[in-house]
């Protein structure tokens, strides 16, 4: 099987491209799901994830790319949040689970009128074997913007993460960090539909920084493990859809998955069954 992945990755330029996408997908992902999971703002990256979907639709009714119309409703999603958060007494949970859920079912239906389901199907859950070259150009753009931002701004994302009272009394404005970041996360959800779907993008985001996060305590460290968890679950996420003809998608965030679990019982500093035996071991010396 191996051996007929590489070789069809030097005769079939579509299984090329879509390593290529899967790569930089992985890569971005790790970088920024790592501020999402430190800032626990997992809620709201579920929610843009889910909501650009109406942009998606209305793009395929126009005739044009649908990066324009998610991106656009992916900010449209984070600002109607904020202001009913801060113009009510409703918390951000509240606020998030009413509008991403409206603006879901919105994109179901304009789907219905726009595509056929099997266009639905690839939409909600990617379908990576498909990307064009335009997708590839999207996505690396949106890639080295999020990279470059990162790298801007580390130590400030870092402060504003950890100690956001301390950042406002050093002059910083955690609201501009905190919206930039949404304004990303945006960026990378869209760039990743075509690769994982509007439903399973959250779990890029989420599980591979979630895995690092059980893995080390350091923000650097955590960064660099997110990000080769990510390019694992993709390249073989991807093996494993040509191997067997699976949903791209679902193979990609299941071995994302497998992966958090087995850091999940095994860590050494939070696995919980290294922590069980330490207990027992602590336990037969007293």
């Amino acid at each position: 099987m191996l051996q007929s992945f590489i070789t069809g990755l030097g005769n079939y330029e579509f299984l090329r491209n879509a390593l290529m996408t899967s790569i930089i997908v992985g890569i971005v992902s790790g970088v920024i799901g790592s501020f999402i999971v430190l800032r626990g703002m997992s809620l709201m990256g579920d929610a843009i994830s889910h909501a650009v979907l109406p942009g998606v639709a209305i793009s395929y009714i126009l005739g044009i790319n649908y990066f324009i119309g998610a991106s656009i409703f992916g900010v449209l999603t984070a600002g109607i949040i904020g202001f009913i958060t801060q113009k009510s007494k409703i918390k951000s949970d509240t606020a998030i689970g009413v509008v991403f859920s409206s603006f879901f079912a919105l994109g179901i239906i304009l789907i219905s009128f726009a595509k056929s389901s099997t266009d639905l199907y690839h939409i909600l859950f990617g379908n990576v074997l498909a990307v064009r070259d335009s997708d590839i150009w999207i996505t690396c753009g949106v890639g080295v913007l999020v990279l470059l931002f990162v790298g801007l701004f580390y130590k400030e994302l870092k402060l504003t993460s950890f100690d956001p009272t301390m950042a406002r009394a050093t002059g910083l404005s955690t609201n501009f960090f905190h919206y930039a970041l949404m304004f990303l996360l945006t960026l990378v959800a869209v760039s990743a539909l075509q690769t994982v779907g509007t439903v399973l993008v959250i779990a890029m985001l989420i599980t591979p920084a979630a895995t690092a996060y059980l893995l080390t305590n350091k923000l650097n460290k955590m960064i660099a493990i997110s990000v080769l968890i990510s390019l694992f679950a993709s390249i073989v996420g991807l093996f494993l859809s040509f191997s067997f003809n699976l949903a791209s998608g679902a193979t990609v965030v299941l071995t994302a998955a497998s992966v958090f679990l087995l850091a999940f019982l095994f860590s050494p500093k939070k696995g919980i069954l290294i922590k069980q035996k330490e207990v027992s071991t602590v336990e037969e010396n007293m």
